[in-house]
């Protein structure tokens, strides 16, 4: 039987590059000018083919080795030998299998993930490199090109399907580490059901963190004026204090600046139609913890409504919501979310969006800094704010001019506006 080495050509200015992909595997059979490696320098990924038809007997090479022009790929067997072995092998096959019955059970094909035959897939270096930077596993993908080739569209409709057809879950499921010891082998536990709030809430967090790619703003803002203001309120009757929670105010705020920057108040309901839904409504969620589980209601109409009204809504909505009396569809058709960890403590943290809104609003505790201010420092309460937001829709720039907006919302003699 004979035996041909192939070995790396003459790539250039190529030298000790290093193969980034292996594209075959010992005892496939290939064709002339099917891919066999792919190198890559600092300025681009080239494929080598090969130059013969037949089975490769052994590979020479694995992804991490540095190879330069006449370097061994692999070698490979004669295809004229190969097919002879092979009718002969297939011939003694059929004889044994006519000895027996064969039952062929029927495996339903998913439409966007198969394995190939070879466990290889015809791609092209930047599409290849772009299925690298995904994560996504190329040999996963069906191509729609000639030959199955596939292309950054097929790498696409891979991601965007991913969770749709369970494919990141069952294998999230086989990748899960198996722990040797159970629980109770370290000392006593008790088990109890998880709440109906986070069972029905978690399947609704596991799409948004899948679905929307997160990017999340941190920054300050400074309400030293609008906390003096809402402090001082007072009944004009009776001259009693008028306890309207910072909420309200920071509603109002985001409420003013959802006007001048229409895409925070989008949503988009299907990303491949190329089209996005704004919304003429102001309903701004508000995150409500509760002894069974995050909740998140809407303020109708914030956009008109006083402050006054909006503290007292906040504590109805408040309270419903913690008395599993809420209205399941006051649970849907927001703008823009809060959630305020205000009154519990704690900075900045990264919230998930709550789909199919596009952001979300991030509040912590405030606190008395020294700020330096007009020359010289000066006591400042300070209120940190996480923006998470929609990086199809929303770029790092627009996200920041909404924060600095936002800020000024909340900043010195907007207060008396927000009263209104």
């Amino acid at each position: 039987m004979s035996e041909t080495e192939i070995k790396v050509p003459n790539i250039g200015d190529f030298k000790d590059v290093e193969v980034i992909e292996v594209l075959v595997n010992e005892g496939q059979s290939i064709k002339k000018n099917d891919p066999l490696i792919t190198i890559e320098s600092d300025k681009s990924s080239v494929e080598i083919p090969s130059n013969l038809d037949g089975n490769i007997k052994n590979l020479k090479i694995k992804v991490g080795d540095k190879v330069s022009e006449g370097d061994l790929i692999l070698i490979i067997e004669n295809n004229s030998e190969v097919k002879k072995e092979k009718v002969k092998e297939e011939q003694e096959n059929e004889k044994e299998f006519k000895k027996i019955d064969v039952i062929r059970p029927e495996i339903q094909k998913n439409p966007i993930y198969t394995d190939n035959v070879t466990g290889i897939s015809s791609a092209s270096p930047k599409a290849r490199k772009f299925a690298r930077e995904l994560g996504v596993d190329i040999n996963q993908v069906v191509g729609s090109q000639k030959d199955g080739r596939v292309v950054e569209d097929d790498i696409k409709k891979f991601v965007s399907s991913s969770h749709e057809n369970n494919v990141v879950v069952e294998q999230r499921k086989s990748d899960k580490i198996k722990i040797e010891f159970e629980h109770t082998d370290f000392g006593e536990v008790e088990i109890k059901d998880i709440p109906r709030v986070k069972k029905l809430s978690s399947k609704y967090l596991t799409n948004s963190w899948l679905t929307i790619p997160h990017v999340t703003n941190h920054d300050e803002a400074d309400i030293t004026e609008m906390e003096n203001f809402r402090t001082s309120l007072t009944d004009m009757y009776t001259g009693e204090k008028i306890k309207i929670t910072p909420l309200a105010f920071i509603i109002k705020a985001l409420v003013a600046s959802l006007k001048k920057f229409p895409s925070f108040n989008s949503s988009i309901d299907e990303i491949d139609s190329g089209k996005m839904t704004f919304k003429k409504y102001f309903h701004i969620g508000i995150a409500v913890d509760t002894p069974n589980g995050l909740m998140v209601p809407k303020i109708r109409n914030a956009n008109n409504k006083k402050i006054s009204i909006l503290s007292k809504e906040l504590k109805e909505v408040s309270e419903l919501c913690r008395n599993l009396k809420i209205d399941k569809k006051e649970l849907f058709g927001g703008s823009m979310t809060i959630t305020s960890l205000g009154g519990i403590g704690g900075s900045f943290f990264t919230p998930i969006i709550n789909y199919p809104e596009v952001a979300i609003l991030g509040v912590g505790r405030s606190q008395k800094k020294q700020i330096f201010m007009n020359g010289k420092f000066q006591t400042r309460t300070m209120l940190p704010i996480s923006l998470s937001y929609d990086h199809r829709i929303i770029d790092g720039a627009e996200a920041a001019r909404f924060n600095n907006d936002l800020k000024e919302n909340l900043g010195k003699n907007f207060a008396y506006k927000l009263a209104v």
